[in-house]
């Protein structure tokens, strides 16, 4: 019998399995997690599920981890502070790919230096410059990313430039050529300054991990869910936590294929936070070529062709002010519901909404609260005075938003120190709403009753109140969640069938089907595979959402838990790639590569030969390092030629070797 230990931390929730390889889910279990300490949620659902199973932790050969927590970080705008370092760049590349928005006011520094399309140094490094430069930084960011002028072609500069870094500040530092091989420098960058802002939040998940496990008796390899669904050590996914964006999604992918046996279908997933969906074509999920788009960044990340929106059940709760009619909005920020912050911190809080309630008149931001994320100190590096005075004010207690803030712009400063992730807050949302229906019961119903009244009695443009009782009110924000949730999966069937998803998705005649409006044209629209619905909520979302689409909604035994399945029925896949280039002709040279530094060859056929030798060496030792065990290799080759007056002439070749095998397990 071989058993694996699944986990999955996500924004509410921190799921656990004990999977059998024959007998599939023999136990599961569900903690809180707690993102002040990763480590609290870990060992209780660790605890729950190894109890519920009875089986001896030393007979467990495998963990691993699936998360949404670098996903959720990205759609919410949060992370820590870096410095980015750009070689042979300048401050317009800065307006590329999203990059200025990406680096949002945090350091940057310009270095002379940077490669041509040959590989060939196109400027000298100037080191000193550098360390001048990042002197004054190391206590002021968390971490640093490095970017240099085609360092895909050659990383020397990158390489030399993340000695220093270490050597003078030691923080960590990502290079860009680690990340990927893929040409579009500024996109590059982007990658680069997201992994570096994720870095902290990784290691704070993996720590908390191997400490529980160590409490627990647990011995096993501990393996992370990268985002094209594969897995790695969690070494590895320390310095690459970049690739763990999509994680969670990821396995619930690979869960969705192993618990409904559906080969085609629409996967979406709602968890507290987003909602990911995705398509399944024969048993296997489509993979994005050009790269994960996560909080509207596009990356080069390899992962699944997921497209993620910031709705849950946990999304804000808000309506358009000043509208005559306002209608209900949902996300794209989480909220800690009110039921699960009075579930966490007592009474008081119930006691607090009650006193608003009891209030002749709203009150300015009434039913919110705000507490600290409990974060380290260090990650509070960089603040504005008036973002530093707040945060001093805040405490792990929730404080009621209309005693803490003492002017109408601090509710700016705090929403930035929520983006940062040094703070969070609580309100009304969908968990709430389905607490007041009845269809939620595992948190405290009276905060989220109370939530909802407060809520209820805000005014539309009439100056009525948006609905007579805490029922109705929730009734429409659980009707939106529903309509919402069936929109995004018609929008992402929409996109994967070449059109704008979208902008068709909200066409009027989209909504004039999704309305069932009666008319002499009537208007239908159906989907040609089922939706597989995932996640805690999916039982209460998706037979309406399938409903409104005209297909079948299939919520699989284990729905709850299927990214913690997905993440221990994975493989570890690692591709190493590597271009063949002609700066002149009849001379072809290997780049991508700094071993490769040097040779030279007569033939494009003999250096792609050679170019596969080392990418299979290196894909081989990265495999091994990401935690395979016995090792299996594919390659891919891609030659371009023309003709040219009767003669086929080199355009362009590359090669890109893939290692991977099934995890190496405790013996």
């Amino acid at each position: 019998m071989t058993l694996s230990l699944g986990i999955d931390t996500g924004g509410t929730y921190t799921d656990a399995v004990i999977h059998d390889e024959t007998r599939g889910v023999i136990a599961k279990a569900k903690a809180l997690t707690t993102r002040h300490d990763l480590s609290i949620g870990l060992g209780e659902a660790m605890d729950a599920v190894l109890g519920a199973s009875a089986v001896v932790p030393r007979d467990i050969g495998l963990v691993s981890i699936s998360t949404t927590l670098a996903t959720n970080a990205l759609v919410e705008g949060q992370g820590g502070r870096i410095g980015l370092v750009m070689i042979g760049f300048s401050e317009s590349d800065l307006d590329k790919a999203g990059l200025r928005e990406a680096v949002s006011g945090d350091p940057v520094i310009f270095i002379s230096g940077g490669h041509d399309a040959h590989g060939r140094q196109a400027a000298e490094f100037d080191r000193m410059a550098l360390e001048n430069a990042i002197d004054g930084l190391a206590g002021a960011v968390s971490a640093f990313a490095v970017a240099g002028y085609f360092a895909v072609r050659n990383p020397e500069h990158e390489i030399a430039a993340c000695e220093a870094i270490r050597e003078r500040t030691g923080l960590p530092v990502t290079a860009s050529h680690e990340l990927t091989a893929k040409l579009d420098g500024p996109r590059r960058a982007l990658t680069t300054v997201l992994n570096a802002r994720l870095i902290s939040m990784i290691d704070r998940l993996i720590d908390a991990a191997e400490a529980r496990m160590a409490a627990s008796g647990l011995s096993a390899p501990l393996m992370v869910v990268r985002g094209d669904g594969s897995l790695v050590s969690a070494g590895f996914a320390r310095s690459r936590p970049i690739e763990t964006i999509l994680s969670g999604p990821a396995a619930s992918l690979v869960g969705a294929h192993h618990l409904a046996g559906e080969d085609n279908a629409i996967v979406s997933d709602i968890g507290g936070t987003t909602t990911d969906i995705a398509i399944l074509d024969g048993s296997r999920p489509r993979i994005d070529p050009q790269g994960a788009t996560v909080g509207g960044y596009r990356t080069m990340v390899d992962a699944v062709a997921m497209r993620t929106f910031g709705l849950g059940g946990d999304s804000e709760v808000a309506i358009d002010d000043g509208a005559l009619k306002p209608a209900i909005r949902l996300g794209p920020r989480r909220l800690v519901p009110l039921s699960l912050l009075a579930h966490q911190h007592g009474g008081g809080i119930v006691a607090e909404l009650d006193r608003q309630t009891r209030a002749s008149f709203p009150v300015r931001n009434e039913g919110r609260f705000a507490l600290r994320a409990g974060v380290p100190d260090r990650l509070a590096a960089g603040l504005s005075r008036s973002e530093a005075d707040l945060y001093s004010r805040l405490t792990d207690t929730p404080q009621p938003l209309d005693r803490l803030l003492k002017a109408t712009a601090e509710l700016a400063t705090l929403n930035r120190l929520s983006a940062r992730g040094l703070v969070l807050i609580a309100g009304f949302t969908p968990s709430d709403a389905q607490h007041v229906l009845g269809r939620f019961t595992h948190w405290n119903g009276d905060a989220a009753r109370q939530g909802a009244s407060l809520f209820a009695r805000r005014k539309d443009g009439y100056g009525n109140p948006l609905a007579p009782d805490p029922e109705t009110i929730s009734g429409r924000v659980v009707d939106r969640l529903i309509r919402l949730s069936a929109e995004r999966v018609l929008e992402t069937a929409l996109c994967e069938d070449g059109l704008d998803g979208a902008a068709t998705a909200l066409s009027p005649l989209a909504q004039r089907a999704l309305d069932r409006k009666p008319g002499i044209a009537q208007i239908a629209l159906s989907l040609d595979r089922p939706i597989i619905g995932l996640g805690a909520g999916a039982g209460a979302c998706y037979p309406g959402a399938g409903d409104l689409l005209a297909t079948r909604a299939i919520i699989p035994d284990h729905a709850d838990v299927a990214n913690a399945v997905g993440a221990v029925v994975g493989q570890v896949r690692v591709s190493v790639s590597a271009e063949i280039v002609q700066p002149v002709e009849g001379r072809f040279e290997i780049a991508g590569q700094a071993e490769a530094a040097g040779l030279a060859f007569s033939e494009a056929d003999a250096a792609l030969d050679a170019a596969e030798r080392l990418c299979g060496d290196i894909a081989a030792a990265k495999a091994l390092e990401a935690g395979a065990g016995e090792i299996t290799l594919s390659t891919a080759r891609d030659l371009k030629t023309a003709e040219i007056e009767g003669r086929d002439q080199f355009v362009s070749a590359s090669v890109t070797v893939t290692a991977g095998g099934r995890p190496a397990t405790a013996r």
